[in-house]
């Protein structure tokens, strides 16, 4: 039996020069900073490896410090970056945009399909997901810099549609992480938050002819672990590195909560309700969009806290709330630990949830809202110097049954009173968010509009539609000046609805709503 188990320096030696790596994880979960930690160590040191194209479906990182992708934010080290979102490694977007090495940014759900498209030897993924945004390659191609020519991705008719077809590229190296593994390399999960894509990576790197290194936090001896526990068997991995404790916490923040991983689950009624502010307004507003066994998926920032009013109003488990990570049912968590979820009711690989999303699975979609235009266009991916990366904002957004927008009207110093049913603004914000066209297209009105997807965009102080003829202005907080406080902070002309409404003024009290009668009498 070979010895697959190594440290981390003798592990980054198999890296060659030039090596296309796929490095998994999503958010602060599944990252294996061992490994990667000691590629950046060993670059720095003796300048190998070097040249790297670094392949990554969800972002990884923390949005602070030097950790996870950052290890590859160096110029000659890495000489390409294939990734869904880049905002939480912020040290790898600022080299990017100084064209420190080539850059794309495609959507996590068809980077996903494609590592499953390379493990079968096949030419590429085919989807429609990526039309009429940035990624399409009439607009931008998914490109991020200046020096990055090449065209990754490309527009095909197949059965009298149009189709984005990503292509195929080898995987040399897949870097991927588990709990535990046995003498012959066979994988364990099970104190990890999610899943992630660990075998299609493995297997993406094995049918290119390349190699599996993996992270773990144990050893255990052949043959005594569940053979259907195993999520990547030993005939797939190469080398095998025991962490050290501080490199593999379950994530960034989080030792480890047994409620993320399925070995418990938490009184829901522990948690405390959210304070009264903007942020919660907006998420009782999103609530009342939610019907008796709605399908969810809740984006990260400000629709996170759907769920926490869900659960303060006591209907939680009357619906069904996804991350694109994977975990379905229970309480998804916030922050740092965005993706992981307690109390869930079952776990699905990372690529398979994007086939239920593409699919059309979800019922309600809740994502952010950054900027937005009088199209109905929602850019979320990239502001002048910063790039965020779409991540799974465009499967989610164009498959979706319906997608709800949430965020404030405007940003930057917006200051608010919440109290007695309304709201006053007291300082406005200096950003205005409505504005006459987005920087970057992450969600594209018009195809929403040809497909008759119902969206909606909702801000603490007024709700807005998408319609035929754009967007149209349909509730308002209470409180609020029409003129000064919204139609005045929107820089373009927006049409007001005949039969505007006065947004619920409970949204706007302390106490629970009592929306647990209300949403279980909806039909779907």
């Amino acid at each position: 039996m070979p010895n697959k188990v190594m440290s981390a320096q003798d592990a980054v030696k198999l890296i060659k020069n030039g090596d296309t790596v796929a490095v998994t994880g999503f958010v602060s979960f599944c990252h294996p900073e061992e490994i990667t930690k000691e590629i950046e160590r060993s670059f720095l040191e003796s300048g190998s490896p070097n040249n790297l194209t670094l392949f990554y479906a969800a972002g990884q990182g923390d949005s602070k410090g030097h950790t996870m992708l950052n290890h590859f934010a160096h110029e000659k080290l890495t000489k390409r970056v294939i990734g869904g979102h880049w905002n939480l490694a912020l040290e790898l977007g600022e080299a990017a945009l100084q064209n420190k090495f080539e850059a794309y940014n495609f959507p996590q759900g068809a980077l996903l399909q494609l590592l499953r498209a390379i493990a079968g030897r096949k030419p590429g993924a085919i989807t429609q997901v990526g039309l009429k945004t940035f990624v399409d390659p009439r607009i931008d191609g998914g490109k991020l810099n200046e020096i990055t020519k090449e065209d990754l991705v490309e527009i095909i008719e197949l059965a009298g549609r149009e189709w984005l077809f990503f292509k195929s590229f080898p995987i040399n190296v897949a870097i991927i992480r588990g709990t535990t593994a046995d003498e012959k390399g066979n994988i364990t999960v099970e104190k990890e938050a999610v899943l992630v894509e660990i075998l299609s990576a493995a297997q993406a790197a094995k049918a290119s002819g390349g190699i599996v290194i993996a992270q773990v936090e144990r050893l255990a001896k052949y043959g005594t672990l569940n053979p259907k526990d195993v999520k990547v068997p030993g005939i797939l991995v190469d080398a095998i590195v025991v962490a050290k404790p501080e490199n593999h916490w379950q994530a960034s923040t989080t030792p480890y909560d047994p409620s993320y991983s399925g070995e418990l689950r938490i009184p829901l009624e522990s948690i405390k309700p959210m304070p009264l502010n903007e942020r919660k307004v907006i998420a009782r507003r999103a609530c009342m969009e939610l019907f008796d066994g709605a399908v969810v998926n809740l984006g990260v920032g400000v629709p996170d806290g759907v769920a926490a009013v869900a659960n303060e109003e006591g209907f939680l488990e009357n619906v069904v709330l996804t991350t694109e990570a994977g975990p379905v049912g229970g309480l998804p968590s916030l922050g740092a630990d965005f993706g992981g979820a307690s109390n869930a009711d079952a776990f699905m690989e990372h690529p398979y949830m994007f086939d239920f999303y593409d699919g059309g699975g979800l019922d309600v979609a809740y994502l952010g809202l950054a900027e937005t235009d009088e199209k109905g266009n929602v850019n979320v991916s990239k502001f002048g110097t910063r790039i965020a990366g779409c991540g799974g904002f465009i499967n989610i957004t164009q498959n979706a049954k319906k997608v709800v927008f949430c965020g404030t009207l405007t940003a930057g110093g917006l200051k608010e009173e919440i109290a007695d049913g309304k709201i006053n603004i007291i300082q406005e914000g200096k950003n205005k968010k409505f504005i006459p066209q987005v920087n970057h297209i992450t969600f594209s009105g018009e195809y929403a509009k040809e497909n008759r997807q119902p969206v909606l965009y909702i801000t603490e102080r007024a709700v807005f539609e998408l319609r035929e003829e754009g967007m149209v202005l349909i509730e308002i907080a209470p409180g609020v000046d029409l003129e000064k406080d919204v139609l005045a902070q929107v820089d373009f002309k927006v049409k007001v609805a005949d039969d505007i409404k006065l947004m619920d003024e409970r949204i706007f009290r302390p106490e629970p709503m009592g929306l647990k009668e209300e949403i279980l009498a909806k039909n779907k």
